[in-house]
């Protein structure tokens, strides 16, 4: 197999650009026999506090359970990740593992050279995968092929202040379950309490897309089929028309778009849809001042939701035959039972093995001590994966869309035909079949 060269990307996106020589596929080691040292890129270590902390548990349980493997764990932000591994990949540093946001798989793939897994383990991963939850395996495919791990992840919940609720005579035990009781709970909460009713963390630079592509497939459509852009299409134009519905009624809070968590956490923000992967951030914050709660996403009336994947997976870049094997164990204890039971207890991400939460080795006491989590598990029997850009301008794209959803439900302007504007500008920047 050669190992492709990759493309510059579009100069918005700030990243390197860079060329690789041809390196032919060998067979993964059957065995690690000898010590061997792989790196780990992982944006979890760059985080203050229990996700550091986790994370370094894990690689201390595998490096004890596996001791000829020792890991180097590289910290980099989740927006500044990517561009680390190419900068190494370019100064000739092995990158043998890295923990990428969805966004980057078709660009992992096609253009930076990971390891097509089924080619190195097909048996095994197989065996492997067959206790994840459904579509699970699929978060990570690109045409049919497993490039990227799913590894931490989460769905869009919508996080409740049971507070602002009651004050505003609404039953917290009974939250929005469509988008017109967000709209009228919203608009209840903004005239009785004087605080924001709703707001989406869907919009700004450090939002990813998940959270918007899970209301516009709850809707039925879809932000682009092959390499055609499709987010200015009737159904998803619907979605964000809704959205600018909720601003122009008063339920929808017109707030910094940086700001929203902030809001949520001081107590001034009854409903925020986000990932549930915060859950235990903002409990942390809330203490003493306000009652958290959680639901399933809102639906588009009687349509079932379609709640799409946040976070990451992980990656295998090793050319050498032994460090693949190491890397590949390596991923295998990242998803494992109990690889889950601490990522979810501790950092509050979805298990990919739902089976952990009713062994008693694992989750079991857990998420009975913590019942609101049920409104996220509930959600993974419909968990849809998070539609990522091909080619070399793909963030430019995704941002191009960002921009024109959240000018669409903040502006003034007609949102389709915002959208439409921005799908016809973005669509030449898209792969030509």
């Amino acid at each position: 197999m050669i190992r492709r060269h990759f493309l510059a990307l579009a100069l918005t996106t700030g990243l390197m650009a860079g060329g690789f020589a041809p390196a032919a596929q060998a067979q993964m080691a059957p065995s690690v026999d000898q010590p061997v040292t792989i790196t780990f890129y992982n944006y979890n270590l760059a985080s203050a506090g229990i996700g550091r902390e986790a994370t370094l548990d894990l690689i201390a349980r595998f490096e004890a359970a596996n001791p000829n493997i020792k890991v180097e764990p590289i910290a980099a932000p989740s927006n500044e990740v990517l561009s680390r591994v190419q900068a190494d990949m370019v100064a000739g540093i092995d990158v043998d593992v890295a923990q990428l946001v969805f966004r980057d798989l078709i660009y992992a793939a096609e253009q930076l050279g990971a390891q097509p897994l089924e080619d190195l383990a097909g048996e095994e991963l197989a065996a492997h995968a067959a206790g994840f939850v459904p579509n699970g395996l699929a978060l990570g495919a690109v045409d049919g092929k497993t490039y990227g791990l799913a590894y931490v992840f989460s769905t869009p919940v919508m996080f409740i202040n049971r507070d602002l609720f009651r004050a505003a005579g609404l039953d917290p035990d009974q939250p929005p379950r469509t988008w017109d009781e967000v709209k009228a709970a919203g608009m209840a909460i903004a005239q009785k309490t004087g605080k924001h009713g709703f707001f989406p963390g869907a919009y700004g630079p450090t939002d990813g897309t998940f959270v918007y592509q899970g209301i516009v497939m709850s809707n039925g459509g879809k932000v682009r089929e092959g390499n055609r852009l499709t987010f200015a299409d009737k159904d998803q134009a619907d979605a964000v028309a809704m959205l600018r519905d909720l601003m122009d009624s008063g339920a929808h809070a017109r707030i910094d778009v940086a700001a929203h968590l902030d809001t949520f956490q001081s107590g001034n923000l009854g409903m925020f849809l986000y990932t549930s992967a915060i859950l235990n951030r903002v409990e942390t914050a809330a203490a003493g001042k306000f009652e958290v709660g959680l639901a399933p996403m809102p639906s588009f009336g009687d349509k079932p939701t379609a709640p799409t994947n946040s976070g990451s997976a992980i990656f295998m870049f090793s050319q050498d035959p032994v460090k693949q094997r190491a890397a590949w164990e390596l991923m295998k204890f990242l998803t494992s039972d109990e690889a889950y039971a601490i990522i979810t207890s501790k950092i509050g991400y979805l298990p990919l093995r739902l089976s952990t939460l009713e062994d008693p080795r694992y989750l079991k006491d857990w998420y009975a001590a913590n019942p609101k989590y049920e409104a996220n598990v509930e959600q993974l029997s419909r968990l849809t994966a998070n539609v990522a850009f091909p080619g070399p301008n793909y963030r430019q794209v995704e941002n191009m869309m960002k921009d024109a959803m959240t000018e669409a439900v903040f502006g003034s302007g007609d949102p389709r035909a915002v959208l439409k504007t921005a799908q016809d500008t973005a669509q030449p920047l898209m792969p030509q079949d």
